[in-house]
């Protein structure tokens, strides 16, 4: 995980540069350069070594007076890069971003469509004279932009980054590239061109082999690598697959609640299973309410669903940077949005269903891609997720969106019938009712947030404070609580954030003002 950050405008203060790269030293501490282009911007990057870990891997890369800064790992760059070298170009690292210029001169913003990656870059074509950015996919990799004072975009990691140089502060659209004034879209990978006519027993093969191959090929790092279990069916699959393939025990980090953690016990029985190296964390309630402030500060949200799932990471992140040497982590990001939540249980049709699904791999990045990255990367560790692998998603968003419905009494089932012959997982892990993270690290969290909110605020002040936000008022005690923090690291800026996230309102069984699975009327086995 590194930082990156990039000014369009010559007349950018460097010292205000300066402070905006130094927001950007818990993604990338262990290096950071700044190359000032004369009369053109600033590139600036801060480095977490992760491929090709000596000095020659250090960014920004340069070739025949272009540049690149990128944030991201690229899969599969080993051969592209034998082939580049068959072709000629001689490379001075091991670095697989080392690639991009070289892949950029040959096929233009058309590179962008080839890469089966997660990133986020900027490159300064020196021939054009003129600044690309580029983001993956989903958006996995964060980017922000912003204007100077003199109308010049400017291009950051983070939104605390671009503070001191840009204001009107907005997420990067993933899967776009901006160029010569304008955002173009490359890929919309949340909608299938054409729906696939596999039967169910094709498709869950395909999905085996696919969410395989999403493991596999990111295992490929020169740092220390790690996984985030839970003891759910997502995280449990990947820490699963990727011990099968490995030669020595991985290493498997749960956390819960000291008083009522569900997941605990089931990410323990995972591991004596597949046999890991596992190390467990409790948290109290002082800790997560003593944590708050400085989570918002990291998420940039006031989200309540991406916020109370982001305690239990963020803080299980902390210790993990604190007492290993742990530098990747590997989480199980992106099912829900693929094969449904337990509200989507409630969706009225197919259609629905799968217009359900595009709109939140479509805003992923604004919620639990951007939980899982900002927990991982301001702990210095960058985080890779196998169900955000291009052919994967693709593939599942192809599936008849009627097969992928709950027809079997079991969410998700497809993903589980993929891999039931392979007994890599305990049976009942493998079938174990959803149960959202924020909860089964114990239901005391969210219990333990809203209590402070309520002792905080006085129904007259909550009334009041309401009245101070018109995007997307608070309409709890716990909501305005989470605004006013986020408020007073970034004034004025709440619209980066489009909503809250709820199941879909406008569907029957879904009509709750609590964003948690467990006051679904489906909940069922899943806090237990």
């Amino acid at each position: 995980m590194c930082g990156i950050l990039v000014t369009t405008d010559p007349k950018t203060d460097q010292k205000a540069f300066e402070k905006g790269l130094a927001e950007l030293k818990d993604r990338g501490p262990d290096m950071g350069r700044i190359i000032v282009l004369k009369g053109k911007g600033i590139l600036g990057f801060q480095r977490l070594s992760i491929m090709g870990l000596d000095e020659t891997g250090m960014q920004p890369f340069e070739k025949d007076g272009s540049y690149v800064v990128c944030n991201g790992e690229l899969y599969g760059f080993r051969p592209v890069r034998k082939e580049l070298e068959a072709e000629g170009y001689a490379f001075r690292s091991d670095s697989d971003c080392e690639i991009i210029l070289p892949l950029y001169e040959k096929y233009g913003t058309g590179m962008f469509n080839h890469l089966d990656s997660e990133y986020a870059m900027v490159i300064y074509d020196a021939k054009k004279d003129s600044f690309i950015a580029s983001r993956d996919p989903i958006g996995i990799r964060p980017m922000f932009y912003g204007y100077t004072e003199n109308g010049k975009i400017c291009f950051g990691s983070t939104p605390a980054s671009l503070m001191p140089i840009a204001h009107d502060i907005h997420a990067f659209p993933p899967g776009t590239y901006y160029e010569d004034g304008r955002f173009i879209p490359y890929t919309t990978i949340w909608h299938a061109e054409e729906t696939s006519s596999d039967d169910l027993e094709t498709a869950c093969k395909k999905i085996h082999d696919k969410l395989t191959d999403g493991v596999l090929k990111r295992l490929d790092a020169d740092a220390p690598i790690g996984f985030l279990l839970s003891g759910g069916l997502d995280s449990s699959l990947v820490c699963a697959i990727a011990q099968k393939a490995c030669s020595k025990p991985i290493r498997t980090f749960a956390i819960g609640m000291d008083v009522d953690a569900i997941d605990l016990k089931y990410a323990r029985e995972v591991s004596e299973y597949i046999g890991s190296d596992h190390t467990e964390i409790t948290m109290t309630k002082q800790e997560v309410l003593d944590a708050l402030p400085e989570v918002i500060r990291v998420l940039g949200t006031w989200d309540i669903t991406t916020i109370r799932a982001s305690m239990g990471m963020y803080l299980l992140c902390k210790k993990i940077h604190e007492t290993t040497d742990v530098h990747v982590l590997y989480t199980g990001e992106i099912s829900d949005e693929l094969f449904g939540y337990k509200y989507t249980d409630f969706a009225p049709d197919a259609e629905s269903f799968q217009l359900e699904a595009e709109k939140r791999i479509r805003e992923l990045h604004y919620y639990d891609v951007l939980r899982a990255d900002r927990c991982i990367s301001s702990n210095s560790m960058e985080g890779r997720v196998p169900f955000g692998d291009l052919a994967f998603v693709r593939y599942v968003m192809s599936i008849d969106p009627e097969l992928k419905r709950n027809h079997y009494h079991m969410g998700k089932y497809l993903l589980r019938h993929a891999f039931e012959k392979d007994e890599i997982l305990p049976k009942d892990i493998l079938f174990r009712d959803k149960a959202a993270f924020s909860d089964a690290v114990g239901h005391s969290l969210a219990d333990d947030l809203k209590e402070f909110a309520e002792q905080k605020y006085s129904d007259q002040a909550f009334e009041e404070g309401c009245r101070k936000y018109s995007w997307c008022p608070p309409y709890t005690k716990e909501s305005l609580m989470y605004r006013d923090i986020f408020e007073s690291f970034y004034p004025g800026m709440d619209d980066m954030i489009p909503a809250y996230w709820l199941p879909n309102q406008t569907w029957k069984g879904c009509q709750v003002t609590d964003p948690s699975a467990r006051y679904l009327s489906n909940y069922g086995a899943s806090g237990i």
